[in-house]
């Protein structure tokens, strides 16, 4: 099933069309993350979860891996009433006891 938001923001990606917001930046660094991983590996991610209504404008989470192949949860969205850039709002190593085996649904 394709995520028509992720699909844009792929192709924004895809284009250089990012922004990291400032949270986005300060969660990249507590995890030891670079952009250039998280852009990168954009392409093979999964969404785990839809936000289509979001305040600030549609998002999603997306399951990534980093550089070594880890999983990586990353937010990805679009600005409220725009169409660029897409945004990484934040990028962080699941917990594994929030999250079932493969990062994909959380733990009830």
């Amino acid at each position: 099933m394709t995520n028509q938001t992720f699909e844009q923001i792929r192709q924004l990606i895809g284009h250089g069309q990012v922004q990291i917001s400032a949270h986005g930046y300060d969660e990249l660094a507590n995890d030891d993350l670079t952009v250039r991983e998280i852009v990168a590996s954009a392409d093979i991610a999964v969404v785990v979860e839809d936000y289509p209504d979001y305040h600030k404008g549609p998002c999603v989470l997306v399951l990534q891996q980093d550089k070594h192949g880890q999983p990586i949860h990353v937010v990805w969205g679009l600005p409220k009433n725009a169409e660029v850039p897409a945004v990484l709002v934040t990028a962080y190593r699941p917990d594994p006891a929030r999250w079932t085996a493969g990062f994909t649904r959380r733990v009830k």
